[in-house]
Parts: C-alpha cells; structure tokens; sequence
C-alpha cells in the first residue's frame, strides 16, 4: 500500500492516532503515534526516537554499561505494507518499523532489518520462507496483590474450556480476521485457561508482523472481557508453560514448490536433503539460538524435560519433546503443508530476531552441507544418562546466562546478527538476569506477565 492510499484510507475513517511500533531486545512492544494529517511526511520522515530506547530492558531501565546514551536518536520508519486499522481501537491505526539512523541506513540495531537481510540472503540462494508462530498463552484474572490466577480451571482440549472462553476468543478471532490474518485452528490448551489459537503461515518478514499484531490484538480483546492475556513463557509455578513455536518451510522464489518436501524419500519421512541438511544446521546452533528463542529469565522454567516443550538438542518426527518436530501432515495436501516447527522457542522472543537467527543457522547447515543424526522416537527425559550419551544427545542451556555464553561463543550466529547487534542484545540481557536476581519468584512473574 502506498503513503498516498493510506492517507486516503485515513481521511475516511475515525482514525485519529497512527501507531509506529517496534519490538526491543527484552521483547517488548513499543512505539510511538503520530496524528495522520501529515502521514505520508511521517512515513517517509518517520518519527523520531531516542537512542537510548535501542538499549531498554524489559523492565524500562538503560544498562550502566549500553553503548546508547541519551544523546543521539534513530528514526521509527514505517512499512506501508504492514498499515491496519485497529478493529479493537478503530480511532487507531497501525504499522510496523524499522529503525533508521539519519543517514537513512538500517541501525545496526535494528531487529526488523536484520531479518530482511536474512531473507535477502535466501533469495541470493533462489529461496522464500514461509512461517508462522504458533502461540499459547494464558486468559487470568489480576489479584489485589499483582499476582494472576488463570481465569477458569476447565481440562485441557475440553469442549468445557471451548465454551468458557468462547465470547473472548470468538472476539480475538474476529480482530485478526479485519487485520487480514488468516485463523487456522483453535484449542484450550493444556493449562487452565490457556488458549491457542493458531494462523496461516506467511513470507517470513510478514509472518514476523503478524506476531506483533497477534499479541496487541490478544493484549487488547481480553480486557474488553476483565481478564487479561499472559504471553509470559512460564506465568504460573505449577502449570503448563507457554510456548510460541514457529512452523517454517523454504520454497522456490516462485513459491509453485516446497523444498522441505519429498515424497520419495527412502527414509520414509517425506523430507529433501535441504530440509535435512537444514535441521542439522539448526540442531548445531541451538545452544546459541535458545539465548534469542527463549529470551527471558521465565523461559527456562518452562524448558524442561517432559514438559510439552524441549530440553535437548534432538529432532524427532512428531517428537514433542524435540527441539525440532517434523509434523505429520494432511493426507490431502502432503507436499505443501510439510514443514518443520521449532519448539523452544517462547512468546517473549522478538520475532524478527528469531525468525533471521533461525535462518542462519539453517543456512550454514545448507552451505555447509551438514546431516543430521537419526531422528528420535522416544522421549529424551525418559532416557537414561548413558543411553543419551550414546546418542550424542545433549542437555540445553538450563538458564538465560548459559544461553547467552553460548551466543556470545557461535560466532556464526554473532556475524549474522553483526557486531553491534551482538554486543548490545548480550548487555541488555544480561542487565535483565542481574535485574531479577535481586527479586523474588513473584516479582519475576508478575513483570513476565505484563511485559508481553
């Protein structure tokens, strides 16, 4: 959509606030709003935004030792392409930014950006990804103290859980429909009050968007109904946590064929030596990845063994319990609907940074033209010390610090995401663990779950 549309679009509606939105190193969504008499100024002029914003913490403090002061600022430049009219808050509209410094060159900070330089580097290849985010997250109730409580205790997958929330998902439904994202499937998932509901996959950058949009949306319906949506990875001790998967697949740039796919495969798991060669590299890198992929110090409390979630660097056909599941697919549409989907991975993660680590990782798994071992069809935590060791089966990172240790030594992860990118993202997290260290459990939960 171009500037002059959306000012078109503009002058016909309500809307009174154009909303430019970015998501930071701690995962959290930010912007600022601009009034649209003047939107085709503000979006090539973009808006502007302290540098010191590039270094914030998801608890809204600049680490001691960030390269960003409060001198100097970078410009919010909207995609015209990413324009919606909120239906939840139809007097505001929405795009979603890069960051730009005053040279008009990309920040080297910019998340947004790094990802379209990773799809550029598909397309060099002759390659598009298509993916989606496949999110599970809580509807609670806010108690006197701050706490939360899941707002039903139904089963999960219960018809019961179906139609305790069913006005405030229909809702949720509903809005991301009006923001042209597509519903697939839905299902109260295993924790009380805890929801599913899954999207179309998408381009990659898009699929990107579609998670900032799918959670404001969430964050904006539950309220409507006095409850609110956690998004945090793990906001209740003792129940199940939240993961935001991303289902990927890679296809020709004219996207008529999916090169995850093949039905002749001897192994009988229908994949290509692409897609195999792809795991292995992912499989590779994970140690780093889980240090973008689960960012926060909560999310380590859901990856443990036999949680729904991972704990190992293994891959597995319909393993869930696996880093990386290769789904089953739909009898009738076997070839495009083959993909792969990346478990640890939470919704407190920046999109666009997960979504461009992932596609190095599996790049350098193509160049490199590494295999992968054998998938596994039992259960990592059920197995016995000695009898992973025989696999090569490893145990992830167990904390945020030992994520980013593990960051810090991939040094093909770090040269993707660029020097700077690498230096600041390590000092802003490593701010938040020293941050929470000094607190409690409750405070820990509390602020995950008004973060995200």
């Amino acid at each position: 959509m171009n500037p002059n549309e959306i000012a078109r679009k503009l002058r016909a509606s309500e809307v009174q606030l154009v909303r430019f939105l970015y998501c930071d190193f701690g995962g959290v969504i930010r912007g600022k709003a601009a009034s649209p008499d003047r939107i085709v100024a503000h979006i090539g002029d973009g808006l502007g935004l302290a540098n010191a914003m590039l270094s914030m913490t998801a608890l809204d403090v600049i680490p001691p030792d960030a390269s960003n002061t409060l001198v100097g600022e970078v410009r919010l430049v909207p995609d015209p392409d990413s324009f919606v009219i909120l239906p939840y808050a139809p007097r505001s509209a929405q795009m979603n930014c890069d960051l730009v410094d005053l040279d008009h060159r990309p920040s080297p900070l910019c998340p947004r950006s790094f990802l379209k330089r990773m799809i550029g580097q598909l397309v060099e290849r002759g390659f598009v990804m298509d993916a989606a985010f496949e999110n599970e997250w809580y509807l609670a109730r806010q108690n006197s103290d701050g706490s939360f409580s899941p707002f039903d205790r139904t089963p999960a997958l219960s018809a019961t859980g179906m139609e305790s929330a069913e006005v405030i998902v229909q809702d949720v439904i509903t809005a991301l429909l009006a923001q042209g994202i597509q519903v697939e499937q839905y299902a109260p998932e295993l924790g009380p009050g805890q929801q599913e509901i899954s999207i179309r996959h998408a381009p990659a950058l898009q699929a990107a968007d579609h998670q900032i949009t799918y959670r404001q949306t969430c964050r904006a319906i539950a309220p409507k109904h006095n409850v609110m949506a956690l998004f945090a990875p793990k906001p209740f001790l003792n129940e199940a946590g939240s993961g935001a998967h991303i289902h990927f697949s890679l296809w020709n740039k004219a996207r008529t064929r999916n090169l995850f796919a093949d039905m002749k495969d001897p192994t009988g798991h229908g994949l290509t030596r692409m897609a195999y060669q792809f795991i292995a590299g992912v499989l590779k890198h994970l140690p780093a990845l889980l240090a973008i992929a689960a960012p926060t110090v909560n999310s380590y409390r859901r990856l443990q063994p036999r949680a729904w979630s991972t704990a190992f660097n293994v891959w597995g056909i319909d393993n869930r319990e696996a880093a990386l599941r290769v789904p089953s697919r739909y009898w009738s549409d076997e070839m495009d609907c083959c993909n792969l989907e990346f478990k640890p991975s939470d919704p407190s993660a920046n999109p666009y940074l997960i979504m461009g680590a992932l596609i190095a990782a599996g790049l350098d798994g193509l160049d490199q033209q590494i295999e992968p071992p054998l998938p596994l069809d039992e259960e990592p935590g059920q197995l016995s010390d000695e009898a992973r060791a025989e696999r090569g089966i490893t145990r992830l990172p167990s904390s945020l610090g030992e994520a980013l240790d593990a960051l810090e030594r991939d040094e093909l992860i770090c040269a993707a995401l660029g020097t700077a990118m690498t230096q600041e993202y390590l000092i802003v997290k490593r701010a938040e663990i020293k941050a929470f260290a000094e607190k409690d459990t409750s405070f820990e939960l509390q602020q995950h779950s008004v973060k995200f």
